[in-house]
């Protein structure tokens, strides 16, 4: 796996990416090669062909991010996939023929895109089935043995066999290991594996080491160039998260990450200013419609004030568009909203899934309270209950909340404890792994969600 942006991504996805993005630059390039032959020269070096056909190239990816083409989930459904693919070249058509008509110039002349697209069709289902095929190789594959036993070292071995996309085949793991566990019977195994088949890695996942693991043998494997890993940073990069079960706090103390050093602090601060002064002047035009929508749904104040707990567990007051009805909390208390909540208003229900009810936490970003990509806030009467409940709960208040965030983009919209243990395990990694090249990661699938329309909150 190579890590970008302090997160994880595995090398077969990045060789799909890019081998993708040479075949859409190819592609294009030679329908304006086979449509200008007499004055291709010139339309490419001097007309800015190169960058019209870059453009494109960007926004082919684009949509084929968007459709989830890239996704390691959706990789494996071969129709499902072509499905997507045409859909991809079917907007791109569209979208080029939009272009094309209104601003013709900003299009490589003469149909050059159309008999672009066309060889671009072919070119990309002739690379997936080629791509399908060599990474189903076993010669390409990391085999890998998982020392453990356990709830952990189960959710190690599932994840790691769901994920075709890392090119990891578990050749065995202790758990099928016969009769009694002890240091001898799990050497016994991991050894005979590992002569038999051949073991590039070894994930340790033993919630209790003393007495059987195999510390002799582990270290005659690493000294013959068998990678030695533990299974608490294999899930972080497999998941993107970081398990509170089983976490000991040396773990926290030790592991790299946790760097908030003052440069960094200023330019993320100045980062999120930026983002938030360019998002209120994006959605000024639309504050008035939203106004006047959220009056006449139903009666109450516009906008909806709301303590919350910030940076260094002290309270700040938020602010949203209103989208429940007046004193909905009035006979509850404090609750957190569900699926089809009867107090969320008709207009309330559309600013919440378009996020539109989001606009005026941009100010609060403006204020200081908040950063534009952080944890979310969440209120003073849940954060004392979460705290008893969820182990390290406070440490995400070492970091501003944030109007998106990595838990966000990972996770659902979460209305239970273990929604709520699941989201801080999200946010633990991104604090962890806070860098400015993973908050323009964050920003940019949010994008990606706001425009599709997906999860709820």
């Amino acid at each position: 796996m190579i890590r970008l942006f302090k997160v994880h991504y595995p090398m077969r996805t990045l060789v799909l990416l890019a081998g993708e993005a040479l075949i859409v630059w190819v592609s294009f390039l030679l329908g304006t090669l086979l449509q200008n032959r007499d004055d291709s020269w010139l339309l490419l070096n001097v007309e800015g062909g190169y960058l019209k056909i870059l453009g494109v190239t960007v926004f082919v990816l684009l949509v084929s991010h968007w459709l989830d083409l890239y996704d390691s989930s959706s990789m494996a459904a071969r129709w499902e996939q072509a499905f997507r693919i045409l859909l991809v070249l079917g907007l791109v058509a569209l979208a080029l023929s939009g272009l094309g008509f209104v601003f013709p110039r900003f299009l490589p002349r003469n149909g050059s895109a159309l008999v672009g697209l066309v060889i671009l069709t072919f070119a990309l289902f002739a690379w997936r089935a080629a791509y399908g095929w060599l990474v189903q190789q076993p010669y390409l594959r990391e085999r890998v043995y998982v020392l453990g036993t356990g709830a952990r070292a189960q959710r190690l071995l599932n994840g790691l066999r769901q994920r075709s996309d890392l090119g990891v085949e578990v050749v065995g793991w202790t758990g099928n290991v016969e009769g009694e566990l002890t240091r001898e019977s799990v050497a016994a195994h991991l050894l005979g594996l590992a002569q038999q088949d051949g073991v590039h890695r070894v994930i340790v996942a033993m919630p209790d080491r003393r007495g059987t693991l195999p510390v002799e043998e582990l270290l005659n494997l690493r000294l013959a160039g068998v990678k030695i890993e533990e299974a608490t940073s294999w899930l972080e990069k497999i998941s993107g998260r970081i398990e509170v079960e089983e976490l000991y706090p040396s773990w926290l103390i030790f592991a790299d990450g946790f760097d908030f050093s003052g440069g960094f602090m200023i330019a993320r601060r100045l980062c999120s200013t930026l983002v938030a002064a360019i998002g209120l002047l994006l959605a000024f035009p639309l504050l008035p419609f939203i106004i006047l929508a959220i009056k006449l749904d139903s009666s109450g104040p516009i906008l909806y004030r709301q303590r919350r707990v910030g940076l260094g567990g002290e309270p700040f007051h938020c602010y949203k568009f209103r989208t429940m009805r007046k004193d909905a909390e009035a006979d509850t208390g404090a609750t957190w909203a569900t699926d089809d909540d009867p107090r969320i208003t008709r207009i309330g229900k559309f600013l919440r899934s378009s996020r539109l009810d989001e606009i005026p936490q941009l100010w609060c970003v403006l204020k200081g309270d908040m950063a534009f990509v952080g944890p979310r806030p969440e209120r003073p009467e849940f954060v004392e209950w979460l705290s008893e409940q969820i182990p390290y709960y406070g440490v995400r208040h070492l970091v501003r909340p944030g109007i998106t965030g990595w838990a966000q983009v990972q996770y659902k919209y979460g209305n239970t404890l273990e929604d709520a243990r699941e989201k801080l395990q999200y946010d633990l990694f991104y604090i962890k792994n806070a860098s400015l090249g993973l908050d323009m990661l964050i920003m940019f699938q949010t994008v990606k969600i706001v425009l599709l329309g997906r999860g709820a909150h």
